[in-house]
């Protein structure tokens, strides 16, 4: 190890044993789907949200002992917002999955296929952004505007979430220039009927959850350049955190109303942050360790909130 980091140095070891995992985890996981086209099980989702977030936390100590304790706050502080925040995407591609009727059977080469573009769509987000961020440090201060704008937006707007396709501005562009079927074709994302192609509902779906996934990653990627600006450190963040959707959507998905107030304590992680670019200005800068504190508090509670009022719910019920 002494003689790669010598070679690569500290941040090219990272990204090589980064690159391995993620590589070897997609390879495993394409194995499964070619292998089983079951529906994910209880226990198979709770066991793979499980390594992923193993995953992530052992990765968080590497960039703590080969870098400092420092980027590890910095890194675990992204990736719990990361992850919470894409969470909340979770809950719109089960809308998106109800509203065209996909079976359960195919909903684990869907997430899969769709989860690889968002990353792809992500990695080039990412690095824009970090380029434009190097360039133009200004433009964090809007970014933290942006955030407290999007905090306040999601707070007054309420929890309550539909998919219209007919404003969707994806879906309108392939329902004008893909010839579509509204079946799944057997699994495939094309099919040939009378010589023509076609794209099934699958393509359709795959492509609906990237872009979805990408309009939230306008708000949760600038909220992580509030948290550092370390290339490493954002992209690692970012993308396991998205890798761990797709077991934790079958771990959620039976629970799409129970969290009622997850959307409040995300816009308030919003605004927080959004505030704490913008204190800079003023030369009043939050530690990485406040920041992950009140991150771990507001999320929690969000949660904590919405299962006690589950449970008051249940009690008055009967």
């Amino acid at each position: 190890m002494s003689n790669l980091i010598q070679h690569f140095g500290d941040a090219g070891v990272l990204y090589i044993i980064f690159g391995i995992t993620l590589i070897f985890s997609l390879l495993l996981d394409a194995g499964v789907l070619q292998r089983s086209f079951k529906p994910m099980s209880l226990k198979s989702a709770s066991v793979q949200t499980v390594c992923w977030i193993s995953l992530a936390i052992a990765y968080g100590f590497l960039i703590s002992h080969y870098r400092d304790t420092e980027k590890g706050l910095q890194y675990y502080s992204a990736y719990l917002m990361e992850y919470s925040l894409s969470a909340d995407n979770l809950f719109v591609f089960i809308l998106i999955l109800n509203y065209f009727n996909i079976s359960d059977l195919y909903y684990h080469k869907v997430l899969f296929y769709g989860i690889i573009c968002a990353v792809i769509f992500r990695l080039i987000f990412i690095l824009a952004g970090i380029e434009m961020v190097n360039n133009f440090h200004w433009i964090l201060y809007f970014l933290g505007g942006v955030l407290i704008y999007s905090g306040i937006k999601i707070l007054l707007s309420g929890s309550d979430q539909k998919f219209n396709p007919d404003k969707n501005i994806i879906y309108k562009f392939l329902h004008r220039y893909f010839p579509m079927v509204k079946h799944e074709g057997e699994g495939n994302f094309t099919i040939y009927e009378n010589g023509k192609k076609y794209y099934t509902v699958l393509f359709v779906v795959i492509i609906l959850i990237a872009s979805t996934d990408l309009v939230f990653a306008i708000d949760s990627i600038p909220a992580v350049f509030a948290i550092s600006q370390d290339r490493l450190v954002i992209i690692t963040s970012n993308i396991f955190a998205v890798m761990g959707l797709r077991a934790m959507f079958f771990l959620l998905k039976g629970f799409a109303d129970k969290f009622d107030y997850l959307q409040e304590g995300i816009s308030v992680v919003l605004i927080f942050v959004g505030a704490k670019m913008l204190l800079e200005i003023f030369d009043i800068r939050i530690s990485t360790h406040w920041s992950l504190l009140v991150i771990v508090l507001v999320l929690t509670a969000a949660i904590v909130v919405s299962l006690l009022k589950n449970r008051t719910s249940k009690i008055q019920g009967k």
